[in-house]
């Protein structure tokens, strides 16, 4: 079977060595009778997806040039969430690329359990997007319960906060007094003066 390895460190500086990976990787597939076609490394953060060898690794995998991709833990191929980790294993999977870690023995979609890991893979995704949705909703509530009300605020309070910080501007407040007494920033202050054609 082709294989394709990838690995990740997260420093720059040498404090970090991606070989420590590789040669587990590189031994394991050895002992598998896997062809090592490519291996792709990263020395980024796994919190973004824009990674050059993980981009590349993908592209590699929409044409098939390899079979499997495999990598030392998950959270060597990405630390972006639960969710979106999800994603680039469907995306494999989309692409009839099968995947395996080696540390962690269950995330093996070459073998007879392959749809059983995307389940639960899926389910806990499910659930992550649960958690954030309520988490949403409880802030939303929490604001309201402090009298702030979410959303585009009304055309007439906007009307009476240009209205108010034209006074201000007009009694010899500075931009930055004004922006503390209404609780906005200095650059929408800018903007309101503006809008009114008042000079800021």
């Amino acid at each position: 079977m082709k294989t394709a390895i990838y690995a990740r460190v997260s420093t720059k500086d040498g404090r970090q060595d991606a070989e420590n990976q590789l040669k587990q990787l590189r031994t394991f597939a050895a002992t598998q009778g896997w062809e090592i076609v490519h291996e792709y490394v990263d020395k980024a953060s796994g919190k973004r997806g824009d990674r050059d060898q993980f981009q590349k690794m993908f592209t590699a995998a929409s044409k098939r040039q390899f079979d499997c991709l495999l990598f030392w833990s998950l959270d060597r191929l990405s630390r972006e969430g639960t969710v979106k980790t999800l994603n680039h294993l469907e995306r494999l999977n989309g692409y009839g690329v099968n995947y395996r870690s080696f540390t962690e023995l269950y995330l093996d979609s070459t073998g007879i359990f392959k749809e059983a890991v995307i389940g639960i893979l899926a389910a806990v995704a499910k659930q992550e997007r649960v958690r954030l949705s309520e988490r949403t909703i409880a802030g939303l509530e929490r604001a309201k319960a402090q009298g702030r009300v979410g959303g585009r605020p009304k055309a007439s309070d906007d009307q009476k906060l240009v209205a108010r910080v034209t006074k201000l501007r007009a009694a010899g407040k500075s931009i930055r007094a004004i922006a503390v007494e209404v609780k906005r920033s200095p650059n929408t202050i800018l903007r309101l003066l503006k809008s009114k054609q008042v000079e800021p």
